[in-house]
């Protein structure tokens, strides 16, 4: 058996936004968070250790990270270098220049010349000696439309049209690579993608009009004994009958709120021809934790908001508190009492959304198709009024009255 280690999606340099400066390293906290998830992997690794690593793509969050960045995300991979454990290093959208014609920032590590490392920035097989044996590993790197086909050819062609001929184009050459694959040795596909029926996580948008989707017949095929896959954020098995597995292992921390009840890990498989065992190995990682309240009903908002973050385990939590609030209510809202509140998290932040009183919701009763007389009307209204409760009783009264005033003219 072959034991491979999965990993994809790392983003390192992601969420600063969420972090704050360490005054002992000048590094961003975030920074520093993915940087001891990625130790983590890389420990597992050596621990174990493994025969392969495969990445699935996607090391940072554009083609162009700081070189503190490169330096902190290399400095953990070298680690693989230093025990012999190879790696395949596979390209992925974010890895991309201009979308694929300027390059890709993982291609330094070929260039450099990486002792046991592999990037797979085009569709090919890399033949792969492990200290248990030999594994077959396609890399299938994040395509774009303009890799398969010209623009001239996708002219006047509907979206659907344009991505079945991407897909066949694609079904070619990926079945011009599984017919040069020897069929005893065991065979990866690595591959950067999205796949038609998986649950979309924070890349829901970042690559709309710029990739495809592939069904997930294209993945599923006998010679393949595990698919690796990168690019959704959330880990999940595309494939149910585990012939082969169709993995994406997720991102190994959590990049916005988007991702903030995901799981986060990487998966272990023990590999075999036509056979393929895994698992997925949760990561511990910086709780992300929203906490919504409307306190505009409140009678004592300020009490009411300082109650509702208390019930929440907030330390060292990324947090975003977000309140409903009318009007007349901010001069009661004390601001220092709320940082105070939220002081044990790691960050924060606090948006109160103002509640319109023109945009409460209906009361069944007063449709317009109802048939209610007008002090029934009226008192229906102050009943689902909290607000006017005070003067409810005044303002019936005065409605009386022009009800009388009324009924003396006629």
């Amino acid at each position: 058996m072959i034991k491979i280690l999965h990993l994809a999606d790392i983003h390192m340099g992601s969420g600063f936004s969420h972090g704050r400066i360490n005054p002992d390293t000048g590094l961003n906290t975030r920074l520093e968070d993915f940087v001891k998830t990625l130790s983590r992997c890389i420990d597992r690794a050596l621990q174990d250790p493994v025969d392969l690593v495969l990445f699935g793509g996607d090391a940072f969050p554009d083609a162009t990270p700081a070189p503190y960045v490169q330096e902190a995300f290399a400095s953990q991979f070298r680690r693989l270098v230093d025990a012999d454990i190879p790696t395949v290093l596979l390209v992925g959208n974010h890895d991309q220049h201009s979308q694929g014609t300027g390059g890709a920032s993982l291609n330094i590590y070929r260039t450099l010349g990486v002792r046991g490392f592999v990037v797979g920035d085009t569709l090919t097989t890399h033949h792969i000696n492990t200290r248990s044996g030999k594994v077959q590993v396609i890399t299938l790197p994040w395509l774009t439309r303009s890799t398969l086909m010209t623009r001239q050819e996708t002219k006047n062609a509907s979206l659907a049209e344009v991505n079945e001929m991407l897909t066949q184009r694609l079904q070619v050459a990926l079945e011009g690579e599984i017919r040069r694959i020897d069929p005893d040795v065991p065979t990866v596909l690595l591959a950067h993608l999205m796949a038609d029926n998986a649950t979309l996580g924070a890349e829901r948008l970042l690559a709309v009009g710029k990739g495809f989707t592939l069904p997930l017949s294209l993945l599923t095929r006998p010679c393949f004994d595990y698919v690796a896959l990168g690019h959704v954020h959330c880990h999940q098995n595309l494939n149910k009958s585990n012939n082969p597995p169709v993995i994406y292992p997720g991102s190994i921390e959590r990049v916005d709120f988007s991702e903030e009840k995901e799981d986060k890990g990487y998966v272990i498989i023990e590999l075999a021809r036509g056979r393929a065992n895994w698992e997925f190995c949760p990561l511990p990682v910086r709780t992300f934790r929203t906490i919504e309240v409307d306190i505009s009903t409140a009678d004592h908002p300020q009490a009411a908001l300082i109650k509702a973050i208390a019930k929440y385990h907030i330390q060292d939590a990324v947090v975003r508190l977000i309140y409903q609030i009318r009007s007349e209510q901010m001069d009661v809202i004390e601001t220092a009492a709320i940082h105070k509140a939220l002081s044990l998290a790691h960050s924060y932040t606090i948006k109160a959304e103002l509640v319109s009183q023109l945009a409460r919701p209906r009361i069944p009763e007063l449709t317009a198709s109802s048939s209610i007389d007008p002090r029934s009307a009226l008192q229906t209204y102050l009943d689902n009024r909290e607000d006017l409760k005070d003067i409810a009783a005044s303002m019936l009264e005065a409605a009386e009255k022009l009800l009388a005033d009324d009924v003396a003219v006629f």
